[in-house]
């Protein structure tokens, strides 16, 4: 399943003297798997909408995760 933020668990040393990071994250934003736009694309209805996601298209919007998730 698409997802657009993946989460991993790196290795921790016991060694480390920061508090350790348990789980990381990254973004893949739709574009890296929509290389063009194909003909037809749906667009927001309204131009309020469009402008509060930051783009025309539903397809390509990608919100900023939520920092309180962290890979649940």
């Amino acid at each position: 399943m698409f997802t657009q933020f993946k989460y991993w668990k790196p290795y921790v040393s016991p060694f480390d003297p920061c508090k350790p990071i348990r789980v990381k994250s990254y973004s893949t934003p739709p574009q890296l798997y929509i290389p063009f736009q194909p003909p037809g694309l749906p667009q927001y209805p309204t131009t309020r909408q469009a402008l509060h996601c930051g783009t025309l298209w539903p397809d390509l919007f990608s919100p900023y995760p939520n920092p309180e998730k962290k890979g649940k």
